[in-house]
């Protein structure tokens, strides 16, 4: 695969006339480079509906208001799901756990021990690794928790390829479209099988005649990084599947499988409520992933991407395993993905996103070839980590939303995570991070809602001034106005309910912790606006949440031990 960095929109690998490297770039949609005047008037009949789509048009209205129909979402809630509910991406963005210039401090001594309880996918592992100060050379352990198999079966594969790749940019590359692309390159599937797969299939030849509940553990060292892995023995022979291709699925059929769900026409008004709150060339940039679902630059060939990934199209898959709304620029920070340089491509949503990911997860090889880290994963439900774990032992634990009344709920959450905290006397910093994202709506009234939109819309008018009077209760700038008063509305007040009606202090005392104050891990809301309007940056701040991932909704609270 050449290098991808601002690449000639017209390069293929029959090119000889291109000279690869993007310099100028399509000034009506932002989207792609080339490399000389030539190339670009050599693509513009390939180029031509994308730069002239209608989603990059001022005019453009979605499909419920140019029919005066009534949307199909209407009475739904922005929260309904259609497609699988695993969530193998992240819906909120990664963030570094340890913190330690806010915290233990950047010269600490002390080995580091992390349990992410409910880890969901590696964003906040590979976040927290690649960040680690040059200074920081203590061993970190680092637990991986998950009750989804899939989940625990990718992550094993990435951190595998993270280890045994020699070649930086083949596993950067190769870890990124296994992670978030829909079809992946046969030297991607090579990897796998050649690097990833005899590792996995010893383990299965040597337990072949073990029952298939014995739980079975293996642990590769490389240096000063190992990583062991704890599964059933039938886990471990299923964990095979996620290297294999399925017989009969080849690439057109797996993106027919995707697109039913990703473009089924049933949720066309689900995707035009999201593209009005996008500018015009974002939009179109969002449609094209979700055609494609490949993880590149906007203007890079797709030829290469043959292959049905396997770790999202395993064995006896005849559905895409998350819902239509999943979208990797949910899992990392949109201001840093925002910032970070695309050439002259600047409207490039998913080309930036690429552009991070290889920053990123460069850094986080970087950092691993440097400090001795062990990774452990665990596949069982979060409530019998106390029998596999020794008490009092790490320095942070970030249970994800399990806190929420639909899953675990505080009071067992607490109950479960505290005592495997270490307590003051051993590392003052210890932490647990538990994250709310039901709790607002669980909480408030149909008087708070009428309350707060009284309040709120008088501040989204000042980000949203009416452009002309709205056509109906469902025009468009109406439904974009909506959905915007939840980025402005303060909600502490419902949480504080919410806290108070579950006793969060007195349940806590009962097994001597606390609430944290002040945080100085993650923001409490981390959905908020930070900027007044007006303020320099505000409106941009603006559009960028509102086109992102978070509702405005979600809460984190840290715990600490007190004794």
């Amino acid at each position: 695969m050449i290098s991808p960095q601002l690449i000639c929109a017209n390069w293929n690998s029959g090119s000889s006339d291109c000279e690869t490297t993007g310099k100028y770039g399509c000034k009506n949609c932002r989207l792609v480079t080339y490399c000389s005047p030539g190339c670009q008037r050599s693509h513009w009949p390939q180029h031509r509906a994308s730069c002239k789509s209608p989603l990059g048009k001022e005019t453009w209205q979605p499909a419920w208001s140019i029919e005066g129909r009534t949307p199909s979402f209407m009475g739904d809630g922005p929260g309904a799901v259609f497609g699988d509910k695993k969530y193998l991406w992240g819906n909120v963005p990664a963030f570094d756990v340890l913190q330690l210039d806010r915290n233990e401090g950047t010269e600490y001594t002390d080995p580091m021990s992390i349990l992410f309880a409910a880890s969901g996918d590696l964003r906040h592992v590979v976040k927290t690794i690649a960040e680690l100060p040059s200074s920081f050379s203590r061993p970190i352990e680092i637990t991986l928790n998950d009750r989804d198999f899939d989940i625990v079966a990718r992550n094993a594969i990435l951190l595998l390829l993270a280890l045994v790749v020699d070649d930086a940019d083949t596993a950067v590359d190769c870890m990124i479209h296994l992670w978030y692309s829909a079809l992946i390159r046969e030297s991607d599937l090579e990897v796998l099988q050649q690097q990833v797969r005899p590792l996995i299939n010893e383990v299965c030849l040597k337990t072949a005649a073990r029952p298939p509940n014995t739980l079975l553990a293996k642990t590769w060292t490389f240096g000063e990084r190992s990583l062991r892995i704890v599964l059933q023995k039938s886990a471990w022979n299923q964990l095979l599947q996620f290297l294999d291709v399925p017989s009969g699925l080849d690439a057109q059929r797996a993106q027919r499988i995707r697109q039913n769900i990703t473009l089924a026409e049933s949720r066309r008004d689900y995707r035009d409520r999201y593209l009005c709150l996008m500018s015009p060339v974002h939009r179109i940039a969002f449609h094209k992933f979700r055609e494609d679902g490949l993880l590149v630059p906007f203007g890079y060939p797709r030829s290469e991407f043959q292959v049905p990934n396997p770790t999202l199209f395993n064995t006896g898959s005849t559905t895409w395993p998350m819902p239509d709304n999943a979208d990797p620029r949910h899992s990392w920070p949109a201001e840093e993905v925002e910032r970070t340089p695309s050439g002259t491509a600047t409207a490039d949503l998913y080309g930036k996103l690429f552009f991070y990911l290889r920053s990123t997860i460069s850094s986080f090889l970087s950092r691993l070839r440097h400090v001795n880290t062990s990774f452990k994963l665990l596949h069982m439900d979060a409530t019998s980590l106390p029998d596999h774990l020794e008490p009092e032992s790490f320095s942070r634990i970030d249970v994800s939303n399990i806190s929420d009344g639909g899953w675990l709920g505080i009071h067992r959450t607490l109950l479960y995570m505290i005592p495997l905290l270490q307590p003051p006397i051993k590392n003052p910093h210890a932490t647990l991070i538990t994250l709310f994202m039901n709790a607002i709506d669980e909480t408030i009234t149909t008087t708070d809602q009428t309350r707060d939109f009284m309040v709120s819309s008088q501040k989204v008018l000042q980000y949203l001034p009416p452009k002309q009077k709205p056509t109906s209760q469902h025009d468009p700038q109406l439904i974009k106005f909506y959905m915007a008063t939840d980025l402005v509305t303060d909600y502490e007040y419902a949480f504080k309910r919410y806290s108070e009606r579950l006793e969060f202090q007195e349940a806590a005392a009962l097994i001597n912790a606390e609430i944290k104050n002040p945080h100085t891990i993650i923001k409490r809301w981390p959905g908020r606006l930070t900027l007044l309007p007006g303020q320099l940056g505000a409106q941009e701040e603006f559009d960028r949440c509102l086109g992102g991932g978070l509702s405005g909704k979600e809460r984190y609270v840290e715990w600490r031990r007190t004794g």
